[in-house]
């Protein structure tokens, strides 16, 4: 029998077996977590929240996008600045506070963490309105992703937990539909907002209903049992310097992780800018920034992403080849270069420019959900928070934390020659940074099924 048929064969084993998965003696939250989540509406329920949560998670995050202009105006600030408070200021804070709120996610109570993170980054987004300088909105946005980072890792821990790993990828990509979900709502809240308010009033109204989403997740949401859906026993959690020399040792993982970083780098560098670059350049309206980008943004960046998990565990079970969560990433970002070259390059109109973005977006959606469900398929059933969170760190900070920054600075450097088109060019040449992407997803290939069959039972 082959490894792939040996290894389909204990997932139907574990799947017949999950029923009868039985908790701790003595540990009634285990016991009632177990018996709410044989109910397949709850763990839907479950996911559904988390996916809102995501949502709000990336409104809060991205909202500073579509407010671009106008806080540049206000606080007389440079596009190299922007692409700070747009980027590192929140990515360096989430990326390595999220490692130890992740171990924390390992050995303790996930819901709760979730909780705690939403109430911080929902007050932290609110305050952003008050900011009177560049520095103030910094140390702002600086505390919105120390809230945000508790939110990713727990939340990925509990959706491998509570979805059998034929469904993972597309349970994952479900609940990475809050990443163009959020992009859709904030982008249409704050256009709206901006115009008939002002951005302080848009940063209060988009941040404060999330305290209603941190008391629904702490009072409706059962903490899963660890290795629930594989009906398998916990064990203790290995510490963080296990993991990290764990994932190390993988040299699928250190391809995988900056091919994903890169992936980011090209999404953020561009997306950050995209509703600038659409009034500066083509003097698109503000309400048309807000419906026609958020909507052509968050459509196609929603079916991107569910593609792509559902894509990967369909070709998996149909192979039997899980090296298809690394070839559907690897396609996708081969397949955005060329319409996203177009779309900045050579398209003479706003609307035009914005339609045609709906391609890239699309394609770029693909590789979220399989990269993650591949990091959780590399690691232990403990290792799941913190296996994220690294992940998570080198996506972030060199995709979110760099890449609008690059941009932002690329642009500053080329206006003095070309005028408004000097983001367009800037824009241009961080697309590029596709094809070093699309390297390391080819290089994750060559050792990803052997780092597979030796991962942790």
């Amino acid at each position: 029998m082959t490894t792939d048929s040996r290894d389909n064969s204990r997932s139907e084993e574990n799947r017949n077996r999950a029923d009868d998965y039985s908790a701790p003696s003595g540990n009634s939250d285990s016991a009632s977590g177990i018996e709410a989540y044989k109910n397949p509406y709850y763990r839907y329920l479950v996911l559904g929240i988390l996916t809102t949560v995501y949502v709000s998670n990336f409104v809060d995050r991205q909202v500073i996008n579509v407010l671009a202009q106008y806080i540049i105006e206000d606080l007389e600030l440079s596009d190299g600045q922007f692409g700070m408070l747009s980027g590192i200021a929140f990515a360096f804070v989430y990326t390595t506070l999220g490692i130890p709120i992740a171990r924390w996610a390992d050995i303790s109570n996930r819901r709760n963490i979730i909780a705690i993170s939403i109430t911080i980054w929902s007050v932290m987004t609110a305050l952003c309105g008050a900011a009177q300088s560049f520095t103030q909105l910094f140390l702002a946005r600086f505390g919105v992703g120390v809230g945000e980072a508790g939110g990713s890792p727990p939340a990925h821990s509990i959706v491998s937990d509570i979805f059998p790993a034929e469904q993972r990828a597309t349970a994952l990509s479900i609940y990475s539909l809050g990443v163009y979900g959020g992009i859709l709502v904030g982008t249409v809240g704050g256009a709206y907002l901006v115009q008939y308010f002002d951005w302080r009033t848009a940063f209060v109204v988009v941040g404060l209903p999330g305290l209603l989403l941190a008391i629904i997740v702490r009072f409706v949401i059962k903490e899963p049992p660890r290795g629930m859906a594989e009906a398998r026993k916990d064990i203790a959690p290995p510490g963080f310097f296990k993991v990290m020399h764990f994932l190390w040792e993988r040299k699928s993982f250190r391809h995988l992780s900056f091919a994903c970083a890169l992936h980011a780098f090209v999404t953020y560098g561009i997306g950050n800018f995209m509703p600038l670059f659409l009034q500066r350049v083509h003097e698109m309206p503000i309400l048309d920034v807000g419906l026609y980008y958020g909507l052509i943004a968050g459509i196609g960046g929603l079916a991107g992403t569910f593609f792509g998990g559902w894509a990967s565990d369909y070709m998996t079970k149909k192979t039997g080849d899980k090296s298809w969560y690394i070839w559907i990433p690897l396609v996708s970002t081969l397949l955005a270069l060329p319409f996203a070259l177009n779309t900045f390059l050579l398209m003479p109109t706003a609307y035009i420019a914005v339609y045609s973005y709906f391609i890239p977006v699309f394609f770029g959606g693909w590789y979220l959900a399989p990269c993650i469900a591949s990091t959780h398929f590399l690691v232990g059933i403990r290792m799941r928070a913190m296996a994220s969170a690294v992940l998570l760190f080198v996506l972030n900070l060199i995709g979110l934390g760099l890449g609008p920054v690059v941009t932002g600075f690329v642009s500053d450097y080329l206006t003095p020659s070309y005028g408004v088109d000097g983001l367009r060019y800037a824009m241009a040449i961080t697309v590029l940074f596709n094809f070093w992407c699309a390297l390391h997803y080819w290089w994750a290939l060559k050792t990803i099924k052997q780092d597979f069959e030796r991962a942790p039972a």
